[in-house]
């Protein structure tokens, strides 16, 4: 049987009501009210304790201390309930409950039914006001809808996508991580593809290799120019020759040999070809191992029903911006090639960004923020969704943001952080909103169409080997056999 928590009292509304109580609710518990002839569920929101002895502001200590000896520790609880709607159908009552209307806690069985498992959901956690009720999620509706996990460092960002990442390659489903920090490389995922961080140039738009290069197509015109017709003109050879077969090397060699003929018959802009000669020296130095001509296009190194990781640890924001560019390019174009004529990429994928406020930028415009938005606006369509993972989302671009309608927010302290999470989303209320400093590692609001009601989880901890968490200095230092003396 149900416990009885309190009563409504005050002025209800259709969405609202509002209860006392002498029991102690917690800010989260699911609550049942009867009325409208049905079981209505609601959310508790916000809760204040009073007691009505210890009203007066100016009562002195000894005062207080006399009423507590006399009247013991009573308090009465003031609650807001946000009205869910009809345990079956959850839809909004057409009548606001009438004042004096029991409150009790929502039982198991019933939260269950809200929360429970279906053919195609993955469990995500546990409820934290009753770890009773295992939580799960629509995965149909993370993809069609795009997500975004967020919150401070240290949280649990990467502990969340391990265990979503999981659990839906084991539903059969195909994840592609952009592993920025060489997080998930060593995570003991039980369906696992690690990518080579390795492209051909051949597949590459020139304005892309000379972004990589340093190469800047506004500032440095100039030197676009030249770049651009160096790159084409080797590019183009290798296209149209089948059986010419250049390594990476005598690919650099080749561009080089272009440019060097232009500056002997252009001396008004040698000085700026020599310059673009000078900046692919540089990135051969730094980054020529990522080119490789044997390597067939990103799209067929995807396997199916698998966690696929493309480490970018190693390279930097520039470089990175072109790898994820370049693979959402081509899986938007091939899973729409598919949906056309039926040949390209034949299932539907979920791709993870990590540090999505460093490629997807609120002030700046990158290539992967304009395939983002595009996937954004368009993937649903052809299977291929977004799952944006942040601490910095103020920083992240408003556009791509607000078009995730599903989010897993855990501990978040920064306001303008939170109010900009706000902002994008209208389902995260000023309620939602405070609990969000309060949370501890691997708490979360759980809201959008992959859940059936906003709800705050306990998240499952993945039980595979993770990188995302702080190293051990001291552990790490006697492996190596550097202990520090001055410890």
């Amino acid at each position: 049987m149900s416990e009885i928590i309190g009563r409504c009292i005050g002025k209800q509304k259709i969405n609202t009501a509002y209860f006392i109580s002498s029991k102690k609710p917690k800010i989260g518990q699911y609550v049942i009210l009867e009325y409208d002839s049905n079981k209505i569920l609601g959310i508790i929101e916000d809760l204040t304790k009073y007691n009505p002895y210890l009203e007066e502001e100016n009562l002195k200590e000894e005062e207080i201390d006399s009423i507590k000896e006399l009247e013991g520790e009573s308090h009465i609880v003031k609650g807001k309930i946000r009205i869910l709607g009809d345990v079956e159908n959850l839809k909004l009552p057409r009548e606001p409950p009438e004042p004096g209307t029991i409150v009790k806690l929502a039982d198991k069985e019933t939260l269950e039914k809200v929360f429970g498992k279906s053919e195609k959901s993955i469990s995500i956690g546990r409820l934290l006001t009753n770890e009773e009720v295992e939580v799960y999620l629509d995965v149909n509706k993370i993809v069609s809808r795009h997500l975004a996990i967020l919150s401070i460092t240290g949280a649990g960002k990467s502990n969340t996508v391990s265990v979503i990442a999981e659990e839906i390659s084991k539903l059969g489903g195909t994840i592609l991580i952009f592993d920025m920090h060489s997080e998930y490389v060593d995570a003991n995922f039980s369906h696992k593809k690690i990518l080579p961080t390795k492209l051909n140039p051949i597949f590459l738009r020139p304005n892309q290799a000379a972004k990589i290069m340093n190469i800047d197509e506004e500032k440095a015109f100039i030197q676009y120019i030249f770049f651009r017709k160096a790159w084409e003109n080797v590019r183009s050879r290798i296209i149209s020759s089948p059986n010419l077969s250049l390594s990476t090397e005598e690919f650099f060699k080749s561009l080089i040999d272009f440019l060097e003929k232009e500056a002997r018959k252009d001396s008004k802009n040698e000085e700026s070809i020599r310059r673009v000669i000078l900046k692919i020296e540089d990135f051969k130095e730094r980054f020529g191992e990522i080119f490789d001509l044997k390597y067939e296009d990103v799209v067929k190194l995807i396997e199916r029903g698998k966690v696929n990781i493309l480490d970018l640890g190693s390279v930097d924001d520039d470089v990175a911006d072109i790898f994820v560019s370049h693979y959402l390019e081509r899986i938007l174009e091939e899973r729409k090639k598919f949906k056309t004529t039926g040949k390209g990429l034949e299932f539907p994928i979920l791709l993870v960004i990590e540090e999505a406020h460093i490629l997807i930028p609120n002030d700046m415009n990158t290539f992967t923020k304009y395939w983002c938005a595009r996937i954004a606006r368009e993937g649903r369509k052809f299977g291929v969704g977004l799952c944006l993972v942040s601490q910095r989302p103020k920083a992240l671009d408003a556009n791509v943001l607000s078009q995730v309608n599903n989010m897993i927010i855990l501990k978040l302290v920064e306001p303008n952080d939170q109010k900009y999470v706000q902002f994008a989303s209208e389902m995260l209320t000023d309620e939602m909103l405070s609990q969000l400093s309060s949370l501890n590692v691997g708490e979360a609001i759980v809201f959008g169409s992959m859940i059936r009601i906003p709800a705050m989880v306990k998240i499952h901890e993945f039980k595979g080997k993770s990188k995302g968490k702080d190293i051990d200095f001291i552990e790490e230092s006697k492996n190596k056999e550097e202990i520090l003396d001055f410890l």
